[in-house]
């Protein structure tokens, strides 16, 4: 899905060769600051390498459009961003931004259940907890059913027991769909278990630690 080489960002990263496959499930871990973010960031075209490539599908980043490539590999920030209106018109904005049809008022509501945030559709998000505004923009990326998902810390304000729920679920939908999905965790004991590839960010440069053991 993603081939990466001989690719800087200034002091913050720094990969000689990394390879995402497609279909997969990806966690990153690493301490704050170690260029995680930076990575996704990268990814869909947010920001530029100073040097190195990025291919996506065998196309440098560059050469496709930002727009058209931001459609099919979606992010999630830590941040949630939240739009004017009500948790509806919040679900909604990821499928107009794609340019596709409203999903239903009965997808909608099965969309709040599935990332567990029971709260009427005409509710203010603003009103909303930091955990749910989390999940609010969850369930917005994933109506969008991009090609690849690009989540950094979705659940970071949530307590253990429904940050594993929710991430359970969504890794479980990204499968069933056959998707790619490359997902910064804080937990290690997540990303070991959820990741078919987990990798250790630190000083900008990945280590690949899938099942327990690094590969330089």
């Amino acid at each position: 899905m993603f081939q990466i080489n001989q690719l800087r960002v200034g002091s913050i990263l720094d990969i000689p060769a990394l390879t995402i496959e497609p279909q997969t499930i990806t966690c990153i871990n690493g301490e704050s600051g170690s260029g995680k973010s930076t990575f996704l960031r990268l990814l869909n075209r947010m920001i530029s390498p100073d040097t190195g490539t990025i291919n996506y599908q065998g196309t440098p980043l560059e050469e496709i459009d930002p727009v058209t490539l931001r459609r099919q590999v979606v992010m999630m920030s830590q941040e949630p961003l939240l739009f004017p209106g009500s948790i509806a018109d919040n679900l909604q904005m990821g499928l107009r931004f794609s340019e596709k049809p409203d999903a239903s008022g009965t997808e909608l509501a099965e969309m709040l259940r599935f990332v567990k945030l029971q709260q009427p559709l005409d509710k203010d998000p603003f009103k909303l907890s930091g955990g749910e505004k989390q999940r609010l923009a969850l369930g917005r990326v994933l109506l969008m059913n991009p090609d690849v998902l690009l989540l950094d810390e979705p659940s970071a304000s949530l307590d253990d027991e429904t940050e594993s729920f929710v991430l359970q679920r969504v890794v479980e939908r990204v499968h069933q769909q056959q998707k790619t999905l490359l997902l910064v965790t804080h937990s290690k004991t997540l990303a070991a278990s959820m990741g078919e590839k987990h990798l250790v960010f630190a000083h900008g440069t990945p280590r690949d630690v899938t099942g327990g053991i690094s590969h330089e």
